[in-house]
């Protein structure tokens, strides 16, 4: 899958996984040492997410039924917990994307599979 960021024209992931089922859910990124550069984990349904036992920070998009940013949290380093009601689903990404792509509160995502 592709995340990408339309209102601002930039790519969030190019190598996006998809956590949809309980167990993948429940997996998220735990037992991985690392991001690599243009990719990500969009987990759904989610509101929540946890970096306890993770090795490394992220960063998160929230995302609402139409794809719309609800909440960015930049950098979240492990041990963290973090919350947004209004979501339905999150991108969790490689330390600083967010900042490299302006990405923000009110911005549409648009996820595809790759052409």
């Amino acid at each position: 899958m592709v995340a990408y960021n339309t209102s601002r024209g930039m790519p969030l992931a190019k190598d996006l996984e998809v956590a949809d089922n309980p167990f993948t859910r429940r997996k998220g990124l735990l037992g991985r040492d690392g991001l690599a550069p243009g990719s990500g984990l969009w987990i759904f349904p989610c509101e929540s997410v946890h970096t306890f036992g993770m090795h490394f920070s992220i960063d998160l998009v929230y995302l609402n039924r139409k794809y719309v940013v609800k909440k960015v949290r930049k950098n979240v380093p492990p041990g963290r917990l973090s919350v947004c009601w209004t979501a339905r689903s999150i991108l969790e990404l490689p330390a600083g994307v967010i900042e490299a792509t302006g990405t923000a509160r009110g911005d549409q995502i648009s996820i595809t599979q790759p052409s």
